[in-house]
């Protein structure tokens, strides 16, 4: 017999308790959500399917733990959060997420919508198509693509100086227009860098 798992706290017995059907009920629930949201902070698909699996596996091992009054959507989100912030970690030293930057991308835990984090790096990506030409150019080329003001100057055919002043240009346009949790996905997407100038 199915069991309705419309209240809380019966379903986090359920789980506690080895039901399979509690655990089934918690893959259909949030397996696409997490996955959304995981797809945010990455990315991959692949990737994002390998964390949101192991959050539900550690979960099931240590289910006898979970606290009855736990809110569980909010401790899943969490738990995908923390499976990308060690995925950074362990693969990719050169991305620098200190502290800060993990405080502040904290926020997007919260989001009631799983989509959250997509639309905010949609929106952060819009106001970059958005800067002037120039400025936009000189700024992919430096933080997307990781050439030095010097490599940019050669191919675009103009001073370090000029290259400097529209970075400089880019980002005062853009700690102008990006809110405080679109300033979070920056600080993800570009590392510490942004941090100094917005």
């Amino acid at each position: 017999m199915k069991i309705d798992y419309i209240n809380e706290i019966t379903f986090i017995k359920g789980l506690k308790n080895g039901d399979s059907q509690a655990y089934t009920h918690l893959v259909e629930t949030y397996h696409q959500r997490l996955c959304n949201y995981a797809f945010g902070l990455l990315g991959d698909n692949d990737l994002s399917e390998d964390i949101v699996q192991n959050v539900f596996i550690k979960i099931w091992k240590k289910r006898k733990k979970l606290k009855e009054d736990v809110d569980l959507k909010n401790y899943l989100y969490k738990s995908v959060y923390n499976g990308f912030i060690d995925y950074y970690r362990r693969n990719r030293p050169v991305f620098s997420l200190e502290k800060i930057h993990i405080d502040t991308l904290v926020v997007f835990v919260q989001e009631d919508s799983e989509n959250s984090m997509e639309r905010l790096i949609s929106q952060v990506k819009m106001e970059i198509e958005n800067l002037p030409p120039k400025c936009k150019q000189s700024f992919i080329l430096s933080k997307q693509e990781g050439l030095t003001n010097i490599e940019i100057a050669e191919h675009l055919k103009i001073s370090t100086k000029t290259v400097e002043g529209h970075i400089t240009k880019a980002f005062t346009i853009l700690r102008e227009t990006l809110d405080a949790k679109m300033k979070g996905v920056f600080l993800l997407l570009f590392g510490k860098d942004f941090k100094q100038e917005i």
